[in-house]
């Protein structure tokens, strides 16, 4: 059966509303969402103005984790007490409830039993305060993964420090040190991202929901220090109830485009092999590949 993705080619905070509510879903209890905040120095990430009545709109409160990229990369959300303070710079505690969800242990552990690379995701601790969780993901390119999208916030994105590690690696080590001298192959890092997302899509089966805003597409993800600014014009927004379906329909949108900067964006996501996430996710049952693409 193919998943329904709504789509929009007017981008404005209203838009990501109308988008969402088109989806039919009422997120019950206590919502968490999940945004990428930014790492220190990254000029392309959506900023928690653009969120804000969308976040309204659930009564969420903004969900991280720390990473596991460490002093090495640039970063400085790696560390709680240096991540919080960037949390305030880049203006999220001033519009928004926020947890770091891993900044205190132990980590949830969730099994994954039919895991391809994985058989248990390790999360950020206060996952396990949220009844539901909205999913926005500022659709953009990766250094490691190729493209990050839905399926990526809902694996390395609520991964604790350890569980980066972890689906980085591909089950090899929870130590956050020796993840990038251990870091897994385009086959496996890839499946070990949709190993981590079967695991949250399950434990908020019908009470999760997923928007791609395609804005700002830089090859480079909302991580990095030093991104490469977009190549390509913006697209819009999607929503859907499906991660794979609506990454599936970000990435043919990228490929259906006149753009001029449409092969250096699908470079990035091909020599990373980016789009085996998405059939790995699929073959997990996360969701499908097919869709009907309902514009508004």
């Amino acid at each position: 059966m193919k998943a329904k993705v709504y789509f929009t080619r007017t981008i404005t905070p209203e838009k990501v509303v109308e988008a969402y509510r088109m989806l039919g879903i009422a997120l019950p209890g206590k919502t968490a969402v999940k945004i990428h905040s930014g790492e220190k120095g990254n000029q392309n990430y959506l900023r928690p103005e653009f969120w804000k009545p969308m976040v309204d709109e659930v009564h969420g409160t903004i969900a991280e984790c720390n990473t596991a990229y460490g002093d090495a990369a640039g970063g400085v959300r790696d560390h709680s007490d240096t991540h919080w303070k960037l949390l305030e710079e880049h203006g999220w505690t001033k519009l928004f409830r926020v947890d770091l969800m891993d900044e205190e242990g132990p980590d949830a552990i969730w099994p994954i039993p039919d895991g391809k690379v994985l058989k248990e995701n390790h999360l950020g601790r206060h996952i396990l305060d949220y009844d539901s969780m909205l999913v926005l993901a500022h659709f953009k390119g990766h250094p490691a993964g190729g493209y990050g999208g839905a399926l990526k916030q809902i694996s390395i994105g609520c991964a604790s420090s350890a569980g980066k590690a972890l689906i980085h690696s591909a089950g090899r080590t929870a130590d956050r040190f020796d993840t990038w001298k251990m870091h897994a192959s385009n086959t496996l890092f890839p499946e070990a991202m949709a190993d981590a997302a079967s695991s949250v899509a399950a434990h908020f089966r019908d009470r999760i929901a997923y928007i791609n805003v395609m804005k700002n597409l830089s090859v480079d993800c909302d991580c990095c220090t030093a991104a490469e600014d977009p190549c390509m014009e913006d697209i819009g927004i999607l929503a859907s109830l499906d991660p794979v379906a609506i990454d599936q329909a970000c990435i043919d949108l990228v490929l259906s485009s006149g753009d001029p900067g449409r092969d250096h964006f699908m470079e990035r996501v091909t020599s990373r092999n980016g789009i085996h996430t998405i059939e790995a996710a699929a073959d997990l049952g996360i969701g499908t590949r097919e869709y009907d693409l309902v514009e508004f």
